[in-house]
């Protein structure tokens, strides 16, 4: 036998020796179950609440990335309100020529005049209007009735605020930011960040009594972004998956199997509720879960009601993972032993070859 094909064999010998003892010592990690993570969990309360007997959430607390509902029910001016263009005056006026009255909605210009007709904006032949703009109702009357004054004997003028054109609405959704502030526009910014929906009211309320008078909102919650749930599923060797859910106030283990469409060919029936800071000194809670009592038996024992920042974990298959595991040792030693073969396939051709031309045939 040649040379070469001889230390070939032995090579194989010794791959061959080595993949077993591998798959020795992948089979008893693979397998070994003596380090379940449950298996020294603290004893279960009674009172854990569960399908049949969930309890009310705690008051909810405002965070980001929370979107935040936002109605203006009251916002009147602060006194005095000094006009701006476009808002829009109603102006009533008695003892004016009855040929020339004055009355109705009057609206401020872009150019910031109160235009009331052609026998009182103009003065000796020129056009002087009123000067609306940056002034108070009671400025604007007073300059109206000296107006009037020369054109009347003893005018009246009533002027009452109709519409403000230029009033930022500050109605509407309301995303609160990483520092957990929310912004309304023109009237700046308020910080929500650990409040109720009730503390944030009255919060944004203060904000904007620099602007108007006894101001009121109404606040609620639109997206509920910032209370999650987790759900993370073993990869069996390919990598684990998470998945996060948010809170909606009673979800419990199956609702959450159910919100990623069940389990994948690597996941087996082993599964329990992972609770942070338990009783709320720092330690955790592990809750296992019978699945098969909650899905086969309709038994609600363990089927939790999740939590925020719960983590539901479903443990991998073992034989997949084992499968797996083989498959990342074999699949190196199965290149190894093709190169291998494949050149020994080549030295015994060419050593065929290189026989036969000597023997002249």
């Amino acid at each position: 036998m040649p040379l070469f094909a001889q230390s070939s064999h032995k090579f194989v010998g010794l791959v061959g020796g080595a993949f077993m003892l591998l798959i020795l010592v992948s089979g008893c990690a693979t397998f070994d179950d003596s380090a379940v993570e449950y298996s020294t969990a603290p004893p279960i309360s009674e009172v854990i609440p569960h399908e049949l007997s969930k309890a009310t959430s705690p008051v909810y607390v405002i965070e980001p990335p929370d979107v935040l509902t936002i109605s203006a029910i009251s916002l009147v001016p602060k006194h005095p309100y000094r006009v701006r263009p476009l808002d829009t005056l109603i102006v009533q006026a008695t003892g004016v020529p009855t040929e020339a009255p004055i009355g109705g909605e009057h609206v401020i210009g872009l150019d910031g005049n109160l235009v009331l007709g052609y026998e009182y904006d103009y003065l000796d032949g020129q056009h002087q209007p009123i000067r609306a703009t940056g002034k108070t109702i009671e400025m604007i009357r007073n300059e109206l009735e000296e107006r009037l004054q020369l054109v009347a004997r003893e005018p009246r003028v009533w002027i009452t605020l109709s519409s403000i054109a230029s009033q930022q609405d500050i109605s509407g959704e309301h995303l609160v930011a990483p520092d957990g502030r929310v912004t309304l526009g023109s009237y700046g910014r308020v910080c929500l960040i650990g409040m109720t929906i009730e503390e944030a009211k009255t919060t944004i309320e203060t904000h904007l009594s620099q602007y108007f008078e006894n101001p009121q909102v109404g606040v609620d919650v639109f997206g509920f972004n910032s209370k999650v749930y987790y759900v993370i599923t073993q990869g069996a060797g390919l990598g684990d998956q998470v998945f996060r859910l948010p809170i909606k106030g009673s979800e419990t283990a199956l609702d959450a199997i159910g919100e990623i469409q069940g389990f994948s060919s690597n996941s087996s029936i082993r599964m329990w509720v992972a609770r942070p800071g338990f009783n709320n000194q720092g330690g955790d809670q592990i809750m296992p879960i019978d699945w098969l009592g909650i899905s086969q038996r309709g038994d609600v024992t363990t089927n939790y009601q999740l939590m925020p920042g719960d983590r539901l974990y479903v443990a991998e298959d073992k034989l997949v993972a084992f499968d797996t595991a083989l498959a990342k040792i074999i699949s190196p030693i199965e290149r190894m032993l093709g190169v291998t073969l494949l050149g020994t396939q080549t030295a015994n051709r060419i050593t065929t070859y290189g026989t036969v031309n000597n023997q002249g045939f």
